[in-house]
């Protein structure tokens, strides 16, 4: 088939010529810059789907064949030989670093962990049982204020800063605002250890007693930040890059990320997996379940099965779920809800109704029972899901920094109101 180089559109009785833009890989896109001059049309496409905003060369999803690149490396191979550290430093820069490169990388980013002392004032004002990710919200919003001195967007070197900085500090927020939530008193970064093992220090740790950890927890936790490290223009990612295309800082735009990944159709996925499991109770209960999920009238959905994206199953979930297995084994937790998920992984991965339909168990529930074997509480899943993705939204910032053809956001829209009326006065109505 020969290459496609331009479309003709026709309309009324004029022909309109568009050319065709030819990604690395993927498909095609045809470029209707021109549309509305030519024909006085726009084009229709809710949600986006069918729609590139942008060119990146960040990640690529290929959701038929169940493939997954960070800059061209396959996630697989990531997952297997690489770090989180490491995989934000390639996000961030393109390539893999040297050793090098990559010891210089891990020293400004442990030796930014730390928050200003004024941030405990601000974090004293939510309310005790607030949502951690609603603190996430205003903390992150808030470093502005801290970093007002460092804001020039057209200096790279303080633009590479600020994306060290959030990728340093979301971990030490996040672990502030889970402790300020349950009333323990904030523990400060220990820099003698690395990224994943120094978050788990930061929130579990008591100042009654050490903290003893399992090596698993913390290998567990670095493979989940690498699969959710980036995941191409999904809500937030979008998110971050539409604020950011107002000239708004990196901070302002990362907390705009995290209010989009709250969402419980976006990042509150795993979350809504605990919830299901609780719902379902107990592991002879399954059978039940996996019977009224089938039927369209009973209103149960199995969550955490599938994927908008992915049509096979979900390259993460292949990497993620051996991982699980080993977590479950290896700390031998004795939770009745974890019994459930696995019995239910069982029966929904043997049986036809959801094989013909590639419902395959995704990333989401993987992450689920897994943070919920090493005792994060269900309201801190998204927050995790968060300090992983950090990596992509400042990377994709980044690169929209430099893009010479980016321009401020501004969809269309359908007006679907009254057309032009009158106002009538308020005696006369």
């Amino acid at each position: 088939m020969s290459k496609l180089d331009k479309v003709t559109l026709t309309a009324g009785d004029k022909n309109v010529e568009l050319p065709v833009q030819h990604p690395v890989l993927g498909q095609p896109c045809i470029d209707i810059a021109k549309l509305p001059k030519e024909t006085g049309c726009f084009t229709y496409d809710v949600g986006f789907t069918a729609t590139a905003a942008c060119k990146s060369a960040i990640t690529y999803i290929d959701g038929d064949a169940g493939v997954l690149l960070y800059r061209g490396y396959p996630i697989e191979q990531l997952a297997k030989n690489s770090s989180f550290l490491e995989v934000a430093y390639l996000l961030m820069n393109g390539e893999l670093p040297s050793k090098t490169e990559f010891d210089t990388f891990e020293h400004e980013v442990t030796h930014h962990t730390m928050m200003h002392e004024a941030f405990r004032t601000f974090l004293y004002g939510f309310r005790h049982d607030a949502h951690p990710m609603a603190m996430m919200v205003g903390m992150l919003g808030s470093m502005a204020s801290f970093y007002h001195g460092s804001l020039d967007l057209e200096d790279a070197e303080q633009r590479r800063l600020a994306a060290i900085r959030l990728i340093a500090k979301v971990p030490t927020i996040a672990a502030a605002c889970y402790r300020y939530s349950i009333g323990w008193p904030i523990r400060y970064p220990k820099n003698n250890l690395e990224f994943t093992t120094r978050f788990l220090h930061m929130m579990k740790e008591v100042p009654s007693e050490p903290l003893e950890l399992n090596p698993v927890a913390a290998k567990a936790l670095d493979l989940l930040f690498i699969l959710h490290a980036d995941h191409e223009q999904n809500a937030s990612t979008s998110t971050v890059r539409l604020v950011g295309s107002t000239g708004a800082n990196p901070y302002a735009c990362v907390a705009a990320g995290v209010a989009a990944l709250w969402g419980p159709a976006h990042g509150g996925a795993n979350e809504a997996v605990l919830q299901m499991l609780e719902e379902i109770g107990r592991p002879e209960n399954v059978g039940s379940a996996v019977a009224k999920a089938k039927d369209k009238e009973s209103g149960f959905r199995l969550m955490g099965f599938g994927h908008r994206v992915y049509k096979n199953f979900d390259p993460r979930a292949k990497i993620i779920r051996e991982m699980c297995h080993q977590v479950l084994n290896e700390l031998g937790v004795n939770d009745p809800l974890l019994e459930v998920a696995m019995k239910l992984e069982v029966a929904a991965l043997k049986d036809e109704y959801f094989v013909q339909r590639k419902l395959y168990p995704n990333v989401d529930f993987y992450s689920g029972i897994i943070y919920k074997a090493l005792g994060i509480p269900t309201e801190m899943f998204t927050v995790m899901f968060a300090i992983a993705r950090t990596a992509g939204w400042v990377s994709h910032w980044l690169e929209q920094q430099t893009d010479p053809e980016a321009k401020i956001g501004r969809p269309r829209q359908i007006y679907t109101g009254y057309a032009e009326r009158d106002y009538t006065a308020l005696d006369k109505r």
